[in-house]
């Protein structure tokens, strides 16, 4: 039953793909869907792309497991910060700016507000290579997924979610990704509704089963400090603390969730689509880690049959509870739930990858180019998927720390040159690659050096200290160019047309 489905759920998708594959004329039919995106459609996108695998298994098994109620603290601030104030601060000039400046993608916003092409080259180059391990991480958590379900091997289930999300994405681009994200955020919706009222009803319902769980013995990282792996010994709320911004404050500077922001078809619809994103996060980030948090109240301690070499893999921890748990309906639409919001996170990567190197290194959105961009952009589709697949099938780390390193890298990289030249006037060029590396070299360095445990302090630190650094350097070093400036923040006349896209 449960194979039949998904069959019939995957027939569906690649159907719209190939849909959707007629439509798309150019780059920005392709990568933007025309900029021509409603409001409900952004917001579900937005949602979708969030929230996938790792967080329904990496992120709420290891967090729910390890902090309870305590990451009720994540929930508030991926709803807060990371969805309402991110469309209310961000959308609407962000939408404006891109027009203005004729920018399809996050390097090229760069290079046109600050004037330089070695930060189009240089961003381009690093989220290529960071959205890889990222991506791995959701194919890694939804790997276990299916092995879960389905008993398959690990390597069978990977190549064949890697294959399908590779043709689905080829064909159809980022329209065929938000018209299949609508249909994914109402499954998602449907599903966390099922997975929550059904295990908290074996609790005595879901105000019992949260007072139960606000005890502190089913808290326990905040009772201990972790050490990492240089000897440090780190308290707990700092680490849940770390993970708050990390993962709140990081969609304001990913590319995959600025871009849509990009293709929304008019500033008016930021509102709408703001409290849309914002109420499907509040669901989806409640279900997901009270979920999590919920595995206390039916295991002492770990089972049996997540431990690997006499530690508890506790990326396996969710899988594991979800199947044995629930009967096979409701874990059917537990399954549909998370392969919805892992396929729509991957789609998005994939998207934004390849355009980094079509349309930003290879300059696939310009006149001259536009013959083969189309090409190019399947052909760099596939070979993203290809890499991602690698790295998830060696495992070279479990999952969470795959994506909160990714997650601060991009983040800590391009949030203050984002940010600072959406709102400031005097934002330098010299200001904006400073941070950038700083940034980047913050999150990758102390990654290493506070190893798996630091990850999320390393991921925060990269986020934080460059939104110093930046208006620091650019108060040092010479004002950028009048000329450059006003076109970036528009006139008058120009404000006027900024409802219509540039360049199609």
């Amino acid at each position: 039953m449960k194979i039949a489905v998904i069959i019939i759920y995957i027939l569906g998708n690649l159907g719209i793909g190939y849909w959707a594959m007629r439509r798309n004329k150019n780059v920005s039919d392709f990568f933007l869907g025309g900029r021509n995106i409603g409001p409900w459609m952004s917001a579900l996108a937005y949602g979708t792309t969030y929230f996938s695998a790792v967080l329904f298994v990496g992120y709420a098994g290891r967090l729910g497991w390890g902090f309870g109620m305590g990451v009720m603290w994540i929930v508030i601030g991926n709803v807060v910060l990371g969805s309402f104030l991110a469309w209310r601060v961000l959308g609407a000039p962000t939408r404006h700016m891109t027009v203005r400046l004729s920018a399809l993608t996050m390097p090229e916003f760069l290079e046109a507000r600050y004037g330089s092409s070695f930060l189009k080259a240089l961003s381009a180059i690093v989220i290529f290579c960071l959205l890889v391990p990222y991506s791995a991480s959701v194919y890694m958590g939804l790997s276990y997924l299916f092995k879960a379900n389905f008993n398959m091997s690990y390597t069978v289930a990977l190549s064949s979610l890697a294959l399908m999300t590779g043709l689905y994405l080829i064909m159809g681009g980022y329209f065929a990704l938000t018209l299949t994200d609508f249909i994914r955020g109402i499954i998602e919706v449907a599903g966390v509704f099922v997975m929550v009222i059904f295990l908290t009803n074996m609790h005595g319902g879901l105000p019992a089963a949260a007072d139960r769980l606000m005890a502190p013995e089913y808290m326990p990282a905040f009772q201990k400090a972790a050490t990492l792996d240089n000897g440090l010994l780190i308290p707990g709320w700092l680490t849940l603390a770390c993970l708050v911004v990390v993962t709140s404050l990081g969609p304001w500077g990913l590319p995959q969730m600025v871009q849509k922001f990009y293709s929304i078809k008019s500033a008016s619809d930021i509102t709408r689509t703001m409290w849309v994103a914002s109420v499907f996060s509040l669901i989806i980030a409640f279900g997901a880690y009270f979920t999590g948090a919920l595995t206390h109240l039916f295991y002492a301690t770990p089972p049996a049959e997540i431990m690997a070499g006499g530690k508890p893999d506790l990326d396996q921890l969710m899988p594991f509870f979800l199947v044995t748990q629930t009967p096979a309906w409701v874990s059917l639409v537990i399954l549909l739930l998370i392969f919805s919001a892992s396929m729509s996170s991957l789609s998005s990567l994939v998207l934004v990858a390849s355009s980094a190197i079509v349309i930003d290194l290879l300059g696939g959105s310009k006149p001259e180019a536009r013959k083969n961009s189309m090409t190019l952009m399947r052909v760099f589709c596939a070979v993203f998927v290809a890499l991602s697949l690698y790295v998830a099938y060696y495992r070279f780390d479990f999952i969470m720390n795959l994506m909160v390193m990714s997650w601060g890298a991009l983040a800590g990289s391009f949030l203050a040159p984002f940010v600072y030249g959406l709102f400031w006037r005097r934002a330098t060029k010299a200001a904006a690659i400073t941070s950038f590396l700083v940034g980047l070299t913050l999150s990758l360095g102390l990654s290493f050096y506070l190893g798996k445990n630091g990850v999320p302090i390393a991921g925060a630190v990269a986020m934080l200290v460059p939104l110093i650094v930046m208006p620091i350097v650019s108060l040092l070093t010479p004002a950028p160019e009048p000329a450059r400036v006003a076109k970036a923040f528009g006139s008058g006349e120009v404000e006027a047309c900024a409802a219509e896209p540039a360049r199609v």
